[in-house]
């Protein structure tokens, strides 16, 4: 089955994690990884067989049969890759909170936008709680919107840790652009328990028409559109209705392709990244 060919900027673990999420797909193929100094990740990439470079975005860019390209680095990093990737007429997938490009969650927006070279996965805690903000937006009308993602301190790298502030920031306002909320807030929490604990997202929502089936419904509806891209993604705490308040909690069990199962925050992003590659190539090579 032929299959289009993607890059990979950034060895570290979201990068690696990647790297054998696009393995198992069906219309991805991984074709080179790149980062700026040898390392781990590009080791590990070699020993699989890859074509490997540490001249970063300039060696992914001038690979003529790479049409798209995860950028697994940091925003600083995005913002002068993004250019130089859409001048070589490659498609942008940025797991940074850059925001170069629209904000995208494959089960909320994703049809929506077309012709695009740059998506932006938002951050971990967005591909989490946007869902259900969308969800319950759309049955009750969301006044505010609040979440809490925790994750364990041992699944929050060097690049999670120097995002901090894009991460609330980012968050927030895609709970505002996609989510719907009027008004929007995100916090995140590193938890240092030992053993490491799963991902939690905690989805906090002021609503104007709280309706309980009609909240109930949307939720349960939108979790298993999720689970179809993100296998571990499940309800904590299904939703609780105490007058115009509605509270969820979102639990997230990585699938382990290289990274622990408690690192759901590093998963479901980079599942949700490769679900919109695999949508968007699928229709470049015309099949479903």
């Amino acid at each position: 089955m032929e299959k289009v060919k993607v890059g990979i900027i950034g060895p570290g673990n979201i990068g690696s994690d990647l790297m054998y999420k696009v393995m198992k797909s069906k219309h991805l193929q991984m074709h080179i990884m790149a980062g700026i100094v040898e390392s781990e990740g590009i080791k590990r990439a070699q020993g699989l067989g890859f074509k490997t470079s540490i001249q970063g975005v300039d060696a992914v860019a001038a690979e003529p049969d790479v049409k798209f390209v995860f950028d697994a680095t940091s925003a600083r990093a995005h913002l002068h890759n993004s250019p130089i990737l859409k001048a070589a007429g490659k498609i942008a997938v940025d797991m940074t909170p850059a925001a170069v490009g629209p904000y995208v969650v494959p089960c909320v927006n994703l049809d929506k936008l077309t012709n695009e070279t740059d998506f932006n996965m938002v951050t971990c805690g967005g591909q989490a709680t946007v869902p259900v903000m969308f969800a319950i937006n759309r049955a009750a009308d969301v006044e505010y919107g609040e979440i809490v993602s925790c994750i364990s301190s041992r699944s929050a790298g060097p690049g999670t840790r120097a995002n901090i502030d894009e991460f609330t920031e980012t968050t927030a306002r895609a709970l505002h652009v996609i989510g719907g909320a009027d008004r929007s807030k995100a916090i995140i929490v590193l938890n240092p328990a030992e053993p490491p604990l799963m991902m939690t997202n905690t989805v906090y929502a002021l609503v104007k028409n709280p309706d309980e089936k009609k909240i109930i419904e949307s939720v349960n509806d939108i979790v298993r559109e999720v689970q179809g891209y993100v296998p571990g993604y499940r309800l904590r705490v299904p939703p609780v209705i105490d007058g115009g308040k509605v509270t969820v909690i979102i639990e997230v069990e990585g699938a382990g392709d290289f990274l622990p199962s408690y690192s759901g925050n590093l998963d479901i992003i980079n599942q949700a990244a490769v679900a919109v590659a695999e949508k968007l190539a699928a229709k470049m090579l015309g099949v479903s």
